[in-house]
C-alpha cells in the first residue's frame, strides 16, 4: 500500500473520529438549541375544541418558530400533532394530523422550506398532561415542533 494511501486512509478516520464526537460535524440539534426553542421561542401551539386553525395566539410563536428555523439551516423540523383524551383513536389522529399539518402549512407561508418540515400525528397518544378536565383538554390539545 502506498504512502499517499495510507496517509489517506488515516485523514479520513480522523474525520469520522472528530465528526462523532462534535456537534458540528452533523445534522442533530444541541442541547442548546433544544432548550433555546422549548424555552425561548415556544415550542408548541394550542388548538381550541376539534379545530386545526391556527388561532391569534398562536401566529407569534410560529412566527419565532419561523425566524429559528431560519437561523438554524442545518437542522430539519417534525411538527407532531397532539388531541384531547375525547374521541376515538381514528378522529384523533386524524385531527392530530390536521393541526401538524395547519402549522406546517402557517410556517411555509412565512417563508420556511417545506423540505426542512415533517408531520406526525399521535392523536390522543401521548398527552402532555394527565387529567380529565378543561385545563388538561386544552393542554393536550396542541402541536409541537421539534428539532430533529
Amino acid at each position: 500500500m502506498s504512502l499517499l494511501r495510507l496517509v489517506a486512509i488515516g485523514i479520513t478516520m480522523v474525520m469520522v473520529t472528530a465528526c462523532s464526537t462534535t456537534s458540528d460535524c452533523n445534522d442533530v440539534a444541541s442541547e442548546s438549541q433544544v432548550s433555546e426553542l422549548e424555552n425561548k421561542v415556544g415550542d408548541r401551539v394550542f388548538f381550541e375544541f376539534d379545530s386545526s386553525a391556527i388561532t391569534a395566539d398562536s401566529q407569534e410563536t410560529l412566527r419565532r418558530q419561523a425566524q429559528f428555523i431560519s437561523d438554524n439551516p442545518d437542522l430539519r423540523f417534525v411538527i407532531e400533532g397532539h388531541c384531547d383524551e375525547r374521541g376515538t383513536r381514528d378522529y384523533n389522529l386524524g385531527l392530530g394530523e390536521r393541526r401538524a399539518n395547519a402549522v406546517k402549512q402557517h410556517l411555509i407561508s412565512l417563508g420556511v422550506n417545506a423540505n426542512r418540515l415533517t408531520t406526525v400525528s399521535y392523536g390522543k397518544e401521548r398527552p402532555a398532561v394527565l387529567g380529565s378536565n378543561d385545563w388538561a383538554w386544552s393542554q393536550n390539545r396542541r402541536a409541537v415542533t421539534k428539532a430533529e
